[in-house]
């Protein structure tokens, strides 16, 4: 499925300040009804990327918009998706007005979730620069176990992937050298992993009193 030609995006209140200034409106589809414009396509695709164990808990995860605003509403809409998937062989799913992506790995869940007229492909696309840029910092071993154990690469990569919800790399040769630049760079400490860990571990808790 071929996505649409999207014209620019314009900062928020770009486009009502267009209007009040007598600038271009976007174009009108011919047969569209009075006052229906072709609706813009967003630069902000991806809605949330999480990696929830065999039995459902949360491990990582992060939220790009305010559709689930709380924890409990994360933590909710999480358990929904892993009823929905966890016994499937598909590859992708609806739920709530969204399209899911995700893959299974030993004992882990791999999600990235887009609005229902995203591009499957794209976030498709994601989802596998998301598990081979792991699978080369967690040395193959893609599992509960090595993912704890190494948190603080595994947010690095996902920030080299998403950010803000804006897709900005979807090649894992470019997402490890960027990881492996950061790292160097940054000089992460014993401090700082243990920050990360410590971070996982909450989020780990709260999926255990739900």
């Amino acid at each position: 499925m071929q996505r649409p030609e999207a014209w620019p995006r314009p900062h928020p209140g770009e486009g009502a300040a267009a209007a009040r200034a007598g600038g271009p409106a976007p174009p009108v589809r011919a047969g569209d009804p009075a006052g229906l414009r072709l609706q813009e396509p967003s630069l902000y695709t991806i809605k949330a990327v999480f990696i929830l164990d065999n039995d459902g808990h949360r491990l990582l995860a992060k939220y790009y918009d305010d559709t689930f605003p709380s924890m409990k509403e994360q933590m909710a809409f999480e358990k929904n998706v892993f009823n929905k998937t966890s016994r499937t062989d598909s590859e992708i799913a609806f739920l709530g007005g969204m399209t899911i992506v995700y893959k299974s790995s030993i004992d882990l869940f791999l999600y990235v979730v887009g609005s229902s007229s995203e591009n499957e492909l794209m976030l498709m696309s994601v989802l596998t620069c998301l598990f081979e840029s792991l699978n080369h910092v967690l040395r193959k071993n893609v599992e509960k176990r090595w993912l704890l154990e190494n948190m603080d690469g595994a947010f690095l990569v996902l920030d080299e992937i998403v950010d803000g919800g804006v897709i900005l790399e979807s090649d894992p040769q470019q997402v490890i050298q960027k990881v492996n630049f950061r790292a160097d760079d940054s000089g992460l400490t014993e401090h700082s992993v243990a920050q990360v860990l410590q971070s996982a571990k909450e989020q780990i808790k709260w999926s255990l009193l739900k």
